[in-house]
């Protein structure tokens, strides 16, 4: 049967055998990178590229050098890809070029810079439950070489840490001795919004193998010195994931140098709803610039913007880490002198994380050394700018982590050229001086270029053919070329090579013998500037820790500096932390929605919230009115002032919440059988089960998707509840339009009652967006009802039933009985 295929189809079909039919093979060939049968089929619509034969067979191809690109695209769709290189130069090779698989890219996995975002992190990731001991979590992150591990007690801080980071992928284990756990962590995975999630051998998390993978990988005795020693759970998950995209996805994990493992009590807890109803980051379909990330993201670098989507996503719990970041941020907005320059000095650094994990990846262009170079001898400029007002913690160690690494950056600039070539493949990139063979190689090829172009002369002199021109394509080599209408002048020395349709081309014996000079002397050129720049490479591969260092204190700096700069540009002030249950804020204001380019002038507002007399805000008034802004303000202030922001206010004093919790809106969950009024009820459970004395509450609206009685029940059970039980005695802010809540006051001494300013005109009324205690004395619902212009007849006869409902007097027709 194999018969009918050509040796390079069989060549082909061998290597897509060898991985697995979910993978789509990109296979080299020349200038191209071909897909053949189904993978044409399914790519080439991805690919937006037209779906060919060759040789009969389903074929798509894209070129070489565009490959990033189009590679992202198949990411984006949810492939998994393998690229398949040319091992050896097609013009030496005997026979049929030997290619091999030299990596296969999952979403979890892409190093490319065409197909990554700047300000998001792109993790792989891995689980594994230990009975007794609870959960490991892994997360590798190829692009930059960051692997981190943590434990979590149960499934629901684990699935809160895992929409946390994010990841793209996750893998689970196949064992026939714990059949059912590849579903369990799947649906973990699903329920945290993981889509990809890949199947792999269960003997990849087996202690003594994963454990051994590990300390292989490290070149350690043990992984002490990681604090992981013993860790059971974390051992299995990053011992896994390692092996995994090693062996099975033929990547270099040399860039891999350290494994962190994370404090997960040390940060205050965001679960996936919460995150949502206050627009912490950007999500799919939701815009950047409505989101907190996006009014506090003015960093300079990429390397920043992931450390400060970090930030926001792990809001701090120690008082003094996070007075030690606000420490940081005050003294950058004080020295103004000091912030703009550091600022602009940023803006001139690449991304060097993501660089040099590409450089020791093998896959490092000669920009990328020339970029790595640029932004380490920035370091040393930026360091001698902040270290005026390098005071404190922070920025001391900042201070330190700019260390200048000058053997590295003299080497990378006497070896290249001051603005080198993206690839490669045609030289250009070695300095003159580096090497005295390259040099003559360089100054023979130069001047057989020059010999060309006297060559071109002379002939056109002598024949008399003023239009002829000596030309070079990989084909032919070098070939004079002549328009028909002067053929009669050729020479006879002239050997025909190619008629073409206005022209012929014509070879001679003495441009042939200078070709193969000038070719001999540009090929050995490029392969000893390959060498070269190899070596070079190499160099800078043995720094990457050092890299990686510079890297990390660039990051932390650049987050510092735009948290400082969206605070003195936005009239942002230092809150005041501490260890209280009181959360006190004068003129506090939404961070988004103030930011807004069509708002109104927004209305500040005071918050005074404790455990004792002011434990749960009641708090009632119109649609519209400001409610729903007011109470979400109020945990985004908290959530800023922990991650170590300055936050929209007059004054602040914060003290520190270990969680907040969200039951905000109404959406059904269709696909898990989840009705609106199921949702609210699990999302309640939940902040009813894991709410503590330390945690911040936002309510708005529980009860609406149920008769009026049983909702008003339901909510008046759970102010109770949050009120009465000492262990869950949370500060909270209820938004409602039950109007019966406020009668909770008159029974529950740390209720109090809040309304929002309405001014009625006749039957409008205007709202004023300020938050007073009391309580609202009209829903004003059909004002708002005609704000949304409904008909006239039917606002007419809304107010005639309301008249009548308050009277309690409905008769069948809505009129008074």
């Amino acid at each position: 049967m194999s018969d009918k295929f050509t040796p390079m189809m069989r060549q082909y079909r061998r290597i897509k055998s060898e991985i697995d039919p979910d993978v789509i093979l990109m296979f080299r060939l020349g200038d191209f990178y071909e897909l053949f049968f189904e993978d044409a089929k399914y790519a080439a619509p991805i690919l937006n590229v037209a779906l060919t034969k060759r040789s009969g067979y389903p074929m798509c191809g894209v070129p070489h050098h565009a490959m990033d690109s189009y590679l992202g695209k198949l990411i984006r769709a949810g492939c998994k890809v393998a690229i398949c290189e040319q091992m050896e130069d097609p013009a030496a090779a005997k026979g049929i070029v030997r290619r091999e698989i030299t990596r296969i890219i999952t979403p979890g996995t892409i190093t490319e810079e065409g197909a990554l975002e700047d300000e998001r992190n792109n993790y792989i990731a891995a689980i594994s439950h230990f009975p007794g001991k609870g959960f490991g979590l892994a997360a590798l992150e190829l692009s930059t070489g960051e692997l981190i591990v943590e434990n979590h007690e149960n499934i629901a801080s684990l699935i809160d840490a895992i929409y946390r980071i994010a990841p793209c992928e996750g893998i689970v284990p196949i064992s026939e001795d714990s059949p059912d756990e590849e579903r369990k962590q799947t649906d973990i995975f699903k329920q945290s919004g993981v889509n990809c999630v890949t199947p792999v051998d269960g003997w990849f998390y087996e202690e003594s193998f994963a454990y051994t993978t590990l300390t292989n990988h490290f070149t350690v005795a043990s992984l002490e010195g990681f604090g992981c020693e013993g860790n059971s759970a974390v051992i299995r998950a990053a011992g896994a994931i390692l092996y995994h995209v090693k062996e099975n996805l033929r990547r270099d994990l040399s860039h891999v140098t350290a494994m962190r493992l994370g404090q997960t009590s040390g940060y205050m807890t965001l679960d996936d709803a919460t995150c949502g109803h206050l627009d912490l980051l950007p999500m799919a379909g939701r815009n950047k610039a409505h989101t907190l990330y996006g009014v506090l993201n003015a960093t300079r670098t990429p390397m920043g913007a992931r450390l400060l989507h970090r930030w926001v996503a792990r809001p701090l719990l120690n008082l003094e880490t996070i007075n030690n970041r606000h420490d940081a941020v005050e003294i950058l907005t004080k020295t103004r002198s000091i912030l703009t320059p550091i600022r602009d000095l940023l803006a001139e650094v690449r991304d060097l994380e993501r660089t040099i994990a590409r450089v020791s990846l093998g896959r490092g262009s000669p920009r990328d050394i020339n970029a790595i170079s640029n932004a380490l001898k920035i370091a040393p400029e930026i360091r001698e700018r902040l270290e005026p007002a390098a005071k404190g913690e922070v920025l001391e160690k900042i201070l330190n982590g700019l260390l200048p690494l000058n053997e590295l950056t003299d080497t990378i600039d006497k070896t290249l050229v001051e603005s080198p070539p993206a690839t490669m493949n045609e030289g250009g990139m070695i300095r003159t001086g580096v090497n005295t063979e390259l040099d003559e190689l360089k100054d023979a090829a130069a001047n057989g270029r020059a010999w060309i172009a006297k060559y071109q002369a002379d002939e056109i002199k002598r024949t008399g053919i003023k239009t002829l021109k000596v030309k070079f394509n990989k084909i032919f080599g070098y070939f004079i070329e002549v328009s028909s209408g002067q053929l009669a002048n050729v020479p006879e020395e002239y050997v025909r090579k190619q008629t073409m349709v206005n022209c012929e081309r014509f070879i001679t014996p003495e441009l042939k013998e200078r070709e193969e000079k000038i070719i001999g002397a540009a090929d050995r050129s490029i392969i000893l500037e390959n060498e070269i720049f190899d070596a070079l490479r190499e160099k800078v591969v043995s720094e990457t820790a050092a890299i990686q260092a510079v890297a990390s204190a660039i990051a932390e700096l650049d987050a510092l500096c735009s948290l400082a700069d969206r605070a003195l540009a936005l009239d942002y002030t230092r809150p005041a932390m501490d260890e209280s249950d009181t959360i006190r804020i004068t003129d506090s204001r939404h961070p988004v929605i103030e930011q807004l380019p069509d708002s109104e002038r927004f209305v500040p507002n005071d918050v005074e919230l404790n455990c004792s007399t002011r434990q749960i805000m009641v708090i009632t008034g119109p649609n519209m009115a400001g409610k729903s802004t007011y109470i979400r303000q109020v945990a985004l202030l908290v959530v800023m002032a922990q991650m170590g922001s300055f936050v929209p206010a007059k004054t602040a004093s914060i003290g520190i919440v270990d969680r907040v919790f969200t039951r905000v809106g109404a959406s059904d969950d269709l696909a898990k059988g989840r009705s609106t009024f199921m949702v609210e009820m699990e999302e309640t459970a939940n902040i009813l089960n894991n709410a503590t004395t330390r945690s911040l509450i936002v309510l708005d609206e529980i009860g609406r998707g149920t008769s009026t009685f049983d909702g008003i029940s339901i909510a008046w059970a759970v102010a109770e509840y949050l009120h009465n039980t000492p262990a869950v005695k949370a500060k909270t802010l209820f938004a409602t339009h039950y109007h019966e809540l406020t009668d909770l006051s008159l029974t529950l001494n740390g209720v109090v009652n809040c309304n929002v300013l309405v001014r009625e005109r006749g039957d409008s009324v205007v709202f004023l967006r300020r938050i007073v205690d009391g309580t609202a004395d009209k829903s004003y619902g059909i004002a708002v009802a005609k704000l949304a212009g409904m008909p006239e007849t039917v606002l007419h006869r809304a107010r005639e039933i309301l008249e009548n409902l308050e009277a309690d007097e409905l008769s069948e027709s809505g009129i008074s009985a």
